[in-house]
């Protein structure tokens, strides 16, 4: 007893240490951020709030393109950090990926001259969006998108992923990521859903705080060379848009953006992130860059973010020019910088930012300690970085850049995301001897697999970078032998202008084709898009696929629908001619070799479905509903159809092994306002394979007293894996706060009452006393 109390009161004290260390730390770089502030200029303090895309400075061509292949423009760089003092670059040039030696190149020249031209020696503030990798780094480690990490349910892949990610960033001489995305994906319209983790505020919570432990660390030391500072975006509601097209009008009650909404970044605020971006959208009427209720009072004051706040690309010259809340630029700008923003995305003509807000401070109509508290949040971030001792990160440091050792870790993110959705007849996994057609639009690209945000923008160069790792044909031929496989592609994408059209390719060749194989792997989804160009007016999938789809069902043969999307394409038009379905969503670089393994039994798939898969486009309610989306329950006189009934739920997802639930039980049936209650249950593996499984526990408030409430919600999981016959009991805590809800003016409420809890089948109630 006298070792345990020794070492505890030592591990008490090296923790006290540690935190009287960070806390030292802190005071330290709040002296010396003070000390410069100080000795600013107004001109100098708004440069730093500056941010300039790459083009700007690069020579010939114009600021909007400069030629290629890129070069830095001295000239241009003197105006830029001499004249206006800007505080930040971001992006590539031309959409194009660069090397790691090219970054170093770039980016150490645009800090040596910055350094050189301006007087107090500040260093540039560099950013990219690398949200699946280093994703403008050729020869990084691609992981899947977010929504594939969602379906993994892991945790600590998405951690991991998100610190090989730094590593790699930091191997390109970058130190800030404009990642991750914490808005909830609800709507399978909307062009960036896949961006995120799913549609559930519990599940973005997790992964959210599990991204941001693995870019900054748990200790949130982002001057350590391996971490880089994230950015939580986009604060906030900005994928709840009512036509559910980019960056367009959104209506949500005071109740819902706090319920729903909010928690994933006070999450990621509490996991210490460094950076917040703002929602380009508008809600209510007011545009989020020009509402003071959000970006002041929630954000800065209500949940005490400390970090840098930055406009998403061009959004103050958009309230002007696009939302007509400001009648010029310059009152654009007294709206944002009054409201809370600290820094603009410019992101080319940084004149007309500077110049107005220098004016506007000038005229007393922004006060200077708002450009102080703005240039404190900056500078702050740039000390934490350590880019004042250490402006750069060199590429010969980080060897395991690109390595086998990451390569793995995206295979396995992959392979855990990858989703059955139906397996008609155990006709999955295929034999390695199996006579398979692969066809469609999505089997032989590298492209499809990664999605936008790889190698360029909208993902369209990824076949220049890619070219090594393996297409679901590639993956699948290498599986069971060249011999065994057959491709047609039958429909194919082509590009025009920034839209994605899809055109009759060899379609009769294909179902030709078909006869003489044993199974055909139908690979159907979307090709690579985001932002706008991705806004769509069908959710159903293609015309052309659709037709394609059918066909083949025709032959009589044994379908395997591969979806490889963003979004879930709806697909009730064929969906039960198809005996088998699997989803891979944006699986990345090693989403090919995974997808191969699941089909023929090296991998026991896992995932679980992040959204509700819609069965018609008109029927896109999430599982997080109202008792009124499921009326059919009290009354029969209803279309069955056109109730709360979509192709897949939430959660969903097979397995080559079956789990049997028993034993759910509760610590006490009733519980007084503010106590905990514990949840157990016991899962068996009664099939034949090892296998892994998503144990979710939902909860039910049956009634509430200021509004309806939902009809479930996602409180825990747990992914456990069990051996053939093997038992685990998964013990859960439940808290007050998951017990709680937000009435309609907003406040957090904790009613007396019943709740029930449910586990798969399983069902237990508890209630609530004074």
């Amino acid at each position: 007893m006298k070792f345990i109390s020794k070492n505890l009161a030592t591990g008490v004290f090296s923790l006290a240490a540690l935190i009287a260390q960070a806390q030292q730390k802190q005071a330290d770089i709040d002296k010396k951020v003070e000390a410069l502030i100080s000795k600013m200029t107004i001109e100098e303090k708004v440069g730093q709030m500056a941010q300039v895309t790459l083009d700007v400075i690069g020579k010939g061509g114009n600021r909007y393109a400069a030629a290629q292949p890129f070069q830095l423009d001295p000239a241009k760089m003197n105006d830029l950090f001499a004249k206006y003092h800007i505080g930040s670059v971001l992006n590539t040039s031309a959409n194009t990926a660069l090397t790691t030696k090219r970054w170093y190149e770039v980016i150490s020249e645009i800090q040596k001259t910055s350094l050189k031209t301006d007087r107090n020696k500040i260093p540039v503030l560099y950013g990219v969006d690398e949200i699946h990798g280093a994703t403008y780094t050729d020869g990084a480690t691609m992981f899947p998108q977010q929504i594939a990490q969602g379906a993994a349910r892991n945790p600590k892949y998405t951690e991991l992923g998100a610190a090989i990610t730094a590593y790699e960033t930091r191997a390109s001489n970058i130190p800030w990521t404009f990642s991750p995305v914490l808005d909830l994906g609800l709507d399978p319209r909307f062009s960036r859903m896949w961006e995120s983790f799913g549609e559930d505020p519990y599940l973005c919570s997790v992964l959210g705080a599990a991204i941001i432990d693995g870019y900054e660390g748990k200790d949130n030391n982002i001057a350590d060379p391996y971490k880089i500072a994230s950015c939580m975006k986009h604060f906030l509601g900005y994928h709840a848009t009512i036509s559910g097209k980019d960056r367009t009008p959104s209506y949500i009650s005071i109740d819902a953006l706090r319920e729903y909404h909010l928690p994933s970044f006070k999450a990621a605020i509490d996991a210490g992130s460094h950076t917040i971006m703002i929602n380009s959208g508008i809600i209510n009427g007011v545009p989020v860059h020009a509402n003071y209720d959000i970006l002041t009072k929630l954000l800065k004051e209500e949940l005490g973010f400390k970090g840098l706040v930055v406009t998403d690309w061009a959004d103050i010259e958009n309230l002007h020019r696009r939302d007509r809340v400001a009648a010029t630029d310059k009152e654009a700008i007294m709206l944002a910088i009054n409201a809370g923003i600290d820094m603009s995305m410019i992101p080319y003509n940084y004149e007309v930012f500077c110049d107005n807000l220098t004016a506007l401070v000038k005229e007393g109509k922004v006060t200077e300690e708002r450009i102080n508290d703005a240039v404190r949040r900056i500078l702050k971030v740039k000390y934490a970085l350590n880019l004042f001792e250490k402006p750069n990160t060199h590429y010969k440091d980080y060897p395991k850049f690109g390595s086998k050792e990451h390569e793995k870790a995206a295979y396995d993110m992959a392979a855990e995301a990858i989703t059955l959705l139906k397996n008609e007849g155990n006709v999955l996994p295929l034999k390695k001897t199996t006579k398979v057609l692969v066809t469609g639009p999505n089997a032989n690209s590298m492209r499809t697999l990664n999605g936008a945000w790889t190698y360029s923008w909208q993902g369209d160069r990824v076949e220049l970078h890619a070219a090594k790792y393996n297409t679901i044909l590639e993956a699948v031929q290498n599986e069971i032998g060249k011999q065994n496989v057959t491709y047609v592609p039958g429909v194919s994408y082509k590009m025009d202008g920034h839209y994605y059209d899809e055109y009759a390719d060899k379609m009769d060749e294909a179902v030709a084709a078909a006869k003489n194989a044993d199974v055909v792997l139908l690979c159907l989804g979307e090709n690579s898009y985001t932002e706008k160009p991705g806004d769509m007016n069908d959710l159903y999938m293609s015309d052309l696929q659709t037709e394609l789809a059918q066909k083949i069902a025709a032959t009589g043969k044994t379908v395997i629908l591969i979806l490889n999307e963003g979004r879930p394409r709806v697909i009730s038009k064929f969906e039960q001619q198809m005996k088998g379905i699997v989803q891979t969503y944006l699986p990345g670089n090693f989403g090919g070799d995974a997808l191969a393994d699941v089909l023929f039994g090296d991998v026991n798939p896992s995932g679980k479905l992040p959204y509700t898969y819609p069965r018609y486009p008109n029927a896109t309610i999430g599982y997080i509903h109202k008792p009124s989306e499921e009326q059919k329950k009290a009354e029969g006189v209803y279309n069955y159809e056109a109730d709360y009934n979509p192709q897949y739920l939430f959660g969903h997802g097979l397995s080559y092994t079956t789990f049997e639930y028993k034993d759910l039980k509760l610590d006490k049936n009733a519980i007084k306002k503010g106590e905990n209650i514990q949840v157990s249950v016991t899962v068996t593996n009664t099939g034949k394979v090892t296998g892994k499984e998503v144990v979710h526990l939902f909860t039910s408030d049956l009634y509430a007293s200021s509004v309806t409430p939902d009809v479930k919600r996602l409180r825990r999981f747990e992914k456990i894996e069990l051996k053939p016959g093997e038992s685990k009991t998964v013990s859960f805590t439940l808290n007050p706060a998951d017990l709680s809800y937000i009435g309609r003016n907003g406040e957090t409420l904790l009613e007396a009452g019943d709740f029930e809890i449910a586990i798969d089948k399983l069902k237990a109630q508890f209630s609530m006393t004074e």
